[in-house]
């Protein structure tokens, strides 16, 4: 349980737990509960289905982890479930239901993709309690025969908003369908978008909705800033974040897509940065590799995209990159939950370019969140060039149109007509008038838009150009 996460004063001691339970808790140093804690246990505890929000980082698993497992007898028969979206996020649950339960001597195993088979139908034949796992692979060792689904009393969904609104559904179903004498079902999430709810309604009617009232994400411990900048130089403004970088911290930058994780692990590590990888194409046991040198400190820089993320929980990062802000809102706040743990202070940068700036609106009134522009971070002190070199993006100035302002010391003063402007510009700079735009002119200056293909060019050869005998200076309006 997180630093950021405000206690109540309620104590686990005051809930007459089980004693197994209870000597867990102890021995972890956990005395009073958090909020979502405090609300969802009790009914939980007492056999109600559950709706919880609470942000990550906020005692999520132990709201319905201890229920469940109080509810559980060791008697080698299934009776709960627990469906995560990743691979990751269950070996993280079913880690911290171990430990949660002490000596009551659950049988807890998970139950995904991307790991043997035979040795999973093996565990589930010797008999298991609680079973932790992604749709996929529960769905195959239910039609297998090795798991037994009609058997299950108590369903949770961690990190529901996902298993409903990433194709998951579907799996969802099928899997309620087949518990018969199900009679507890919670949802877990940090969100809990309406048309998530609408979904849930479909097979949990009469739950309780609880939320944790810290579901604000500005808090003091993260500082969230945007830089502007176009896709041409997003790489040298992570260079100069990564430099600034101390020796105690660590970074996630998230990326939209597999394709582009692999590209800028593969180009950091050209200009110098060790940097790993993280997405769902990967292997199963290298996945595995990258999480523990990633937990363990030894990898400092992760690269992952949202579903790979999920289960990750490092209380030591410290800086979280949108290298691509995130398409959908919600997954703003579980990026940026990731660091500012444990106390430590958090830094979360969003590249945004000009086609961005909307969605950038929509996430900060979304989440009343104040994300100012900033520049890139100064080079550190005694380091006197950048590592990524920064690049002229005329595409980021450029209007929708793909025109380019550039202004001249030319104007009406100096003879200039729209006409003879733009027939000097054409023979001076050898363009196809098609590649010129609107000209503006003004008394001693003019501006006049120049296709972004270009641009380039028409900066080069027009830098020593006279007229009428006078030196033009040309500015490119941004």
């Amino acid at each position: 349980m997180t630093n950021q996460t405000a206690l109540t004063n309620v104590k686990f001691s005051s809930w007459d737990l089980d004693p197994s339970i209870l000597a867990a808790i102890s021995e972890k140093g956990w005395e009073y509960v958090t909020q979502i804690q405090a609300e969802a246990i009790p009914l939980a505890r007492s056999g109600r289905d559950v709706v919880g929000q609470a942000r990550t980082g906020s005692g999520k698993t132990a709201a319905f982890g201890i229920p469940t497992i109080e509810s559980t007898e060791a008697n080698g028969n299934l009776q709960a479930i627990i469906i995560t979206p990743t691979r990751e996020l269950a070996q993280q649950v079913a880690d911290e239901l171990q430990w949660l339960q002490g000596d009551k001597g659950l049988a807890i195993i998970t139950v995904y993709g991307g790991t043997d088979v035979d040795k999973q139908a093996k565990k589930l034949n010797d008999g298991v309690e609680i079973v932790v796992g992604t749709p996929g692979r529960i769905i195959d060792m239910s039609k297998r025969g090795h798991l037994k689904l009609q058997s299950i009393s108590t369903l949770c969904l961690d990190e529901a908003d996902r298993m409903l609104d990433m194709g998951f559904f579907p799996d969802i179903l099928w899997v309620l369908e087949q518990m018969e004498n199900r009679k507890q079902t919670m949802l877990f999430s940090a969100t809990f978008p309406d048309e998530v709810l609408e979904a849930a309604n479909t097979f949990i009617t009469d739950a309780e909705h609880v939320m944790s009232d810290d579901l604000e994400v500005d808090i003091p411990e993260i500082d969230q800033m945007h830089i502007s900048i176009g896709r041409a130089n997003k790489l040298w403004a992570l260079g100069r974040i990564l430099v600034n970088m101390g020796d105690d911290d660590q970074m996630m930058i998230f990326s939209n897509t597999k394709r582009m994780v692999d590209l800028l692990s593969q180009r950091l590590s050209k200009f110098g940065f060790n940097a790993i990888g993280l997405h769902g194409d990967m292997p199963q046991n290298k996945r595995g590799r990258i999480i523990d040198s990633f937990k363990d400190g030894s990898e400092k820089i992760l690269i992952c995209t949202d579903v790979a993320a999920r289960g990750i929980d490092v209380d030591g990062v410290t800086i979280v990159v949108n290298y691509d802000l995130p398409i959908d809102v919600e997954s703003y706040v579980h990026r940026i939950g990731r660091t500012g743990r444990m106390g430590r202070k958090g830094t979360a940068w969003s590249f945004v370019s000009s086609e961005d700036k909307g969605q950038l609106r929509k996430i900060a009134a979304t989440w009343n969140l104040n994300i100012p522009e900033s520049e890139a971070p100064a080079l550190p002190k005694g380091v006197d060039r950048d590592p990524i070199r920064k690049q002229q993006d005329w595409e980021e100035v450029a209007n929708n149109f793909g025109m380019v302002p550039v202004k001249i010391s030319i104007g009406s003063n100096q003879g200039a007509t729209n006409h003879t402007l733009t027939n000097w510009f054409s023979n001076e700079a050898k363009l196809n008038q098609l590649a010129i735009g609107e000209v503006c002119i003004q008394d001693d200056s003019s501006e006049v838009e120049i296709h972004l293909d270009k641009v380039e060019a028409v900066v080069k050869v027009m830098a020593n150009r006279v007229w009428n005998g006078d030196s033009v200076n040309l500015e490119i309006r941004r």
